[in-house]
């Protein structure tokens, strides 16, 4: 017997798949085929592929969200308040990112410069 749970649990599933079929991502698909080739990975279903492309734009989403936030927080420790203008564009740097991406457990380093 199936529980209603297993049920609801399998429409939204179908709904999501059907859903998937007109989702066009961000990430070319193009770029999505070649990155899962490097890794070995052979899928014919379109909607994998746009499922993965759709983690992967969530995951990058999530990256950049967390290293403006350190960008704010960077700012506003800044004892010089003259740099603090309102009107200035935001600009990430190498730091902001390596702390956004070690939450994610990756870990970068920025290269030494070498004349």
């Amino acid at each position: 017997m199936v529980s209603r749970s297993e049920i609801q649990t399998e429409k939204n599933l179908a709904e999501f798949l059907v859903q998937m079929d007109s989702y066009a991502p961000i990430i070319p698909e193009a770029l999505t085929d070649y990155y899962l080739a490097q890794a070995g990975f052979e899928c014919t279903d379109v909607r994998i592929k746009r499922l993965l492309a759709l983690a992967t734009q969530k995951f990058i989403s999530d990256v950049a969200t967390d290293a403006f936030q350190y960008n704010r927080i960077r700012q506003q420790a800044s004892k010089d308040k003259k740099f603090l203008n309102k009107d200035r564009k935001t600009v990430l740097n190498m730091d902001d990112l390596t702390a956004a991406l070690a939450e994610y457990g990756v870990n970068i380093k920025k290269p030494e410069y070498f004349s």
